[in-house]
């Protein structure tokens, strides 16, 4: 059973306007709820940090349709069974899923049938299951393979690259042979990209010869933009990109806060005429659209991690009463990798 007794939890409180606060939520306990027939307790190990939960916290369907005021705010964790009244689980199994922010879960029964479950025993440290072996990993695979199809000797162009997704994307990118961009913010997060991840080149866009930088490295164009900015940034890369090229929109985190997004109209998007005028090809998606294929893409990650092709990196923010911090680093730049939230000691 749950070693403490009570459950703390970030609820909406207000709808946030531009950059998120601690007064826009309620940080609240509660007892750790007793479960009834076939229902689990979770207790949650890990919070990942996505950039999409901002627009969950917004008055407006995205994928999902918006917290609601004095609800638990939504997010993807890594939880351990601590009680069980379902033949399915039992007491020890670790599930990914939708369990909020908080220390406990129940999931209801539709969330429940999403949780993902996770072997015993697995050879990477279990917030690698939040990061380039779980949902970051599922959205860097199928973004890129499904949708941008890079192949061998073209260049691929990533944006934010230095984050939890981009750096993956890129690194899928140079194991099928082509040659990969980055766009990331300062030198440290460039040398990352260059020396850690094995990037060809990389951009510093906070510098202000960044446009300058992005033609010198692409001389021979773009086929494949891996997109998770837009904005200003996105503008310039869809200028330079070949003909019948590919943009995989994966997110646009530039307007994320901006008052716009309030109405559902982000304003990350500019000049689409080299859409148009290259033949392009633009398609958005979000990772769980390929669930039925979750189990392909984590043994495939698995491998290239344990050969070494690819390379896990994250950053930890310890205790959930930091989750807010946490999510703003998402827009500061503040991480290298895999943001996570430690919630429980693993």
């Amino acid at each position: 059973m749950a070693t403490q007794t009570m459950n703390r939890q970030f609820r909406l409180k207000r709808r946030p306007a531009g950059k998120i606060r601690a007064e826009d939520f309620d940080f609240v306990e509660s007892p750790v709820p007793a479960i009834g027939p076939g229902e689990v307790l979770f207790s949650v190990l890990y919070l990942s940090m996505e950039p999409i939960y901002r627009l969950w916290l917004t008055d407006t369907d995205h994928d999902l349709p918006p917290v609601a005021i004095g609800d638990v705010v939504r997010g993807v964790g890594l939880a351990r069974v601590v009680a069980s009244n379902n033949d399915n689980w039992k007491v020890g199994d670790l599930g990914s899923g939708m369990f909020g922010w908080q220390d406990y879960a129940v999931p209801p029964p539709p969330a429940l049938a999403r949780v993902a479950r996770f072997p015993a025993n697995l050879p990477v440290p279990l917030r690698s299951l939040m990061g380039v072996c779980g949902s970051t990993g599922f959205c860097a695979y199928f973004g890129l393979l499904d949708i941008g199809k890079p192949k061998e000797n073209e260049t691929v162009l990533v944006s934010a690259a230095a984050g939890a997704v981009g750096s993956v994307a890129g690194q899928i990118a140079k194991i099928k042979g082509a040659r990969v961009v980055g766009i990331a913010g300062g030198p440290e997060k460039c040398r990352v990209l260059r020396e850690e991840f094995g990037f060809d080149a990389a951009i510093d866009y906070k510098r202000t010869d960044w446009r300058e930088q992005l033609a010198a490295a692409t001389p021979n164009g773009i086929d494949v933009n891996f997109e998770n900015v837009g904005g200003e940034i996105m503008n310039a890369v869809l200028e330079r990109m070949n003909k019948g090229g590919r943009v995989v929109l994966c997110g646009l985190i530039s307007s994320y806060n901006d008052g716009a997004r309030e109405s559902g109209h982000l304003q990350a998007l500019g000049n689409l005429l080299p859409v148009f005028t290259r033949r392009l090809t633009m398609q958005g998606f979000v990772f769980t659209d390929y669930a039925p294929r979750f189990g392909e893409a984590a043994k495939q990650l698995a491998t290239w991690v344990s050969e070494g092709k690819i390379k896990d990196r994250d950053t930890v923010v310890v205790g959930l009463e930091n989750a807010v911090d946490a999510l703003n680093q998402q827009f500061d730049g503040g991480n290298i990798g895999k943001l996570v939230v430690e919630i429980s000691a693993p």
